[in-house]
């Protein structure tokens, strides 16, 4: 009579280290050329995001369209957000150590902000009416936080070629371009920092939705050819 042996378990291990490894390497590709998953530790960017948030950010939405004024962009602050210390800026990759393991991921010096001003752009605050103008036309901004003025701190600049003027929808609790006016590089963010755009809300569940892009009428008046 012949007589089955029993494979050894420890010969499923072989499989299931390179498929966990594989795994790893898969998810490091797509987050690195196309998608990423980051978590809002804030109230800076309300009433959009909220604290707590987990955010898809698509790293491919500004190749066929380029970064506009309105758009949400997560970038990374070295060399111009980063000095800040202030706990209510930063988004935190959501796999942490892991993202961090195979280098693909930011974590303190990534941010979320809103583009108020493109290259050559003129951007103060306030005008007669308390205001905010772009290039002499007052912006009409319905995505900031209920109550909040345009800003408290006034200032008056023309961004760089190259650069970005960022700010918080929660202008009162947001630490953006106006609080590195007198660092180096003046608060503005090189375009090339933009890691990309959110495109979703995946958690908490109920507030599960997609983020659009607003449209330029949306956002402001303002022409300047751009």
């Amino acid at each position: 009579m012949e007589h089955t042996k029993r494979q050894p378990r420890k010969l499923g291990w072989r499989f299931v280290f390179p498929a966990l490894v594989l795994a790893v390497l898969i998810s490091g590709l797509v987050r690195s050329m196309w998608l990423d998953v980051y978590y809002i530790p804030s109230a800076s960017m309300e009433p959009m995001f909220r604290e707590g948030d987990r955010i898809l950010v698509s790293r491919t939405d500004f190749g066929a369209e380029p970064v506009g004024r309105g758009d949400i962009v997560v970038f990374d602050g070295r060399g111009s957000f980063a000095p800040l210390d202030s706990g209510n800026g930063p988004v935190v990759d959501f796999l942490g150590g892991v993202g961090h393991w195979v280098g693909l991921s930011g974590g303190e010096t990534t941010y979320i902000k809103r583009v108020i001003g493109l290259p050559g752009d003129h951007v103060v605050c306030c005008d007669a009416g308390g205001g905010l103008t772009v290039n002499g036309q007052q912006v009409a901004e319905p995505y900031l936080f209920e109550g909040d003025a345009p800003s408290e701190l006034k200032f008056s600049v023309i961004v760089p070629a190259g650069r970005l003027w960022l700010m918080g929808d929660h202008r009162a609790q947001s630490a953006d371009s106006r609080s590195l006016l007198g660092a180096p590089g003046g608060g503005m963010v090189p375009l090339d920092r933009v890691i990309g755009r959110p495109v979703q809300i995946i958690w908490p569940v109920d507030r599960f939705t997609a983020v659009g892009r607003p449209a330029e009428a949306a956002i402001t008046t303002a022409k300047n050819g751009q």
